[in-house]
């Protein structure tokens, strides 16, 4: 089936120092009446700095004739392309420290111009930062040392086309540039959606989700866009490649796995050819209420155990829950979610809800399945089942891109949390204006370390935030994705800062945060990638034959250091 025609982008000003739109952040009053709730924090929020007052230097390159008509030295565009969008990049923002801005950003149409680009880059010393949609919140996509002449972010959004639809293989080969929206609206006509929904769905690009492992929709089974993807083509100083299209091979070790999870450092993805399925027609949703956090688990852990597969399964521990407002009563709330294109799914809800009650939890009523074909628009979006990876959300308004096939069966305790999760970023920032420190870090690990794992992190980052600020901390948990073998526990931080020194105070508790991952054989990450925030606790995760062989495939595909130095690698 030939491309199909692009789709308007959103008119909505994104923000340049913070997280989605700029008509989304909450005001001064809002900001005010946030920090009233963390002990510690500023009397009145930070100012927003003017793009004007930051450091941003004249280039100190000049791009070739050849190559001008795709590079801008535009000041906003430069500052928008500094940082990702992690607390610590909000917080260097408002503190007009935004570390090295890029000397240019370049908006390449082809795969040509990515070529030629990095061609120029390589003979004059120019580090190149493959940007996505710049949802990073590990430091994935900053230049930090000056052992470059320059820097050049690149900007693929602007390659954002579905090129073609195979039916019969149920498969999309689609340009690595275009973001969430931009994606699934060329996918709507044809009854298909890739259904993959980070929290950064309207902010991210397939490009990134690939190139960072992204998490997405899917809380069992196909958790992450590793699963979708049927080949890719990379462009690399070294050349040009394609993988090819197959569902499945045992020749040999996976081409496309070395460039999977590469961050930029191995090649840019231009291109991929991603596995579809038909937009769900059958959804139904419920919550499960515990007053014992570790009976939930093992509820958890017994659905992941069983073939019922449910979409979402989000378990949210009693400070979580109070926080969506999900429970107000110390309970912890598992979120479970069911969908289907071909079948009702109420009985694999209602065996679910079940399983969770013979563990204690305190069940709603299966509510009815709700066909989306009748009476609704299918706006695909599953705002309820999806999860930060490497970007933004959308919040307040109608979710326009974050899809959310709205579930009317659903009960009072899904939705709160749905909305609250939606919100969750823009809050996070206005929290970041009044001086306090809110931030995220995920992890996995198998099921039997999973308890201890999750004490030890509330004692130990807990006892750390106190010695550290001298306010006491907030640590609330959630697991995001669960497997047969383990689960993937998400952590939020909030406590007062210091101020002018909380990007200091957030990487001491981090710094403990990581030791704590590590003690217990637990992954640096599980879906924010490692970008350079995360390359310690990488180094030590790694077994050194791999990164012996990184570094060799770093040596012959970017031969002059040029592509993100310092993610994965020095």
């Amino acid at each position: 089936m030939p491309a199909t025609p692009s789709v308007p982008r959103s008119t909505r000003t994104r923000s340049w120092w913070g997280w989605g739109y700029t008509d989304a952040h909450p005001d001064d009053a809002a900001c005010a009446a946030l920090g009233a709730l963390i002990p510690g924090t500023l009397a009145r929020p930070l100012p927003i700095p003017r793009i004007a007052d930051l450091p941003i230097a004249p280039p100190a390159v000049t791009p070739p004739r050849s190559l001008a008509h795709l590079v801008t030295a535009d000041p906003r565009a430069r500052a928008s392309h500094a940082m990702g969008k992690a607390y610590r990049d909000v917080i260097r923002a408002l503190r007009a420290r935004p570390g090295r801005i890029p000397d240019l950003v370049a908006h390449p149409t082809g795969d040509r111009e990515v070529a030629d680009l990095l061609d120029w880059a390589g003979t004059h010393d120019v580090a190149v930062i493959p940007f996505g949609g710049g949802s990073s919140v590990v430091g994935g996509v900053e230049y930090r040392g000056d052992a470059h002449r320059a820097v050049l972010s690149l900007d693929l959004t602007s390659m954002d086309r579905v090129l073609e639809i195979d039916t019969a293989s149920r498969s999309a080969h689609i340009q690595a540039g275009a973001l969430g929206p931009v994606l699934e609206e060329q996918l709507r006509p044809h009854g298909l959606t890739l259904r993959h929904f980070p929290q950064s769905f309207e902010f991210s690009t397939l490009g990134g989700w690939l190139a960072t492992r992204a998490g997405g929709h899917y809380a069992t089974g196909r958790t992450h866009i590793d699963d979708f993807v049927q080949s890719l083509r990379v462009i690399t100083p070294a050349g040009a490649g394609t993988s090819w299209r197959l569902p499945a091979s045992g020749a040999g070790p996976s081409p496309d796995r070395l460039f999977l999870g590469s961050e930029g450092a191995l090649g840019v993805i231009t291109e991929a050819w991603m596995r579809l399925q038909e937009r769900p027609r059958h959804k139904a949703s419920a919550s499960v209420a515990f007053t014992d956090f570790h009976h939930a688990l093992d509820a958890v852990r017994a659905l992941a155990q069983s073939d019922l597969a449910p979409a979402n399964c989000r378990l949210l521990d009693p400070g979580e829950a109070l926080l969506s407002g999900a429970s107000r009563d110390g309970s912890s709330v598992l979120v479970l979610g069911f969908e289907s294109a071909t079948g009702p799914v109420g009985d694999r809800l209602a065996s679910a809800l079940d399983l969770a009650r013979a563990h204690g939890g305190r069940a709603e009523t299966p509510p009815a399945d709700r066909d989306s074909s009748a009476g609704m628009a299918d706006r695909d979006a599953s705002a309820g089942m999806v999860d930060r990876d490497a970007s933004a959300g959308t919040v307040d308004r109608a979710p326009s891109a974050g899809p959310a096939d709205r579930d009317p069966s659903a009960g009072s305790a899904v939705s709160a949390w749905r909305s609250a999760f939606l919100r969750m970023p823009y809050l996070r920032d206005g929290l970041a204006r009044m001086g306090a420190v809110v931030e995220t870090f995920e992890t996995a690990a198998t099921w039997d370390k999973i308890p201890a794992l999750i004490d030890a992190v509330r004692t130990e980052v807990g006892a750390a935030a106190l010695k550290i600020t001298g306010h006491p901390a907030t640590i609330n948990c959630r697991l995001t994705h669960v497997y047969p073998d383990g689960a993937a526990p998400y952590f939020t931080v909030a406590v007062a800062g210091r101020p002018g020194a909380e990007v200091e105070v957030w990487d001491d508790i981090k710094a403990v945060a990581g030791e704590v991952l590590h003690r217990h054989r637990a992954t640096i990450t599980h879906h924010h990638a490692v970008g350079r925030d995360h390359r310690t606790g990488y180094d030590l995760q790694r077994p050194e034959p791999f990164a012996l062989a990184l570094r060799a495939a770093k040596d012959a595909l970017d031969p002059h250091r040029i592509l993100n130095p310092g993610v994965l690698l020095d």
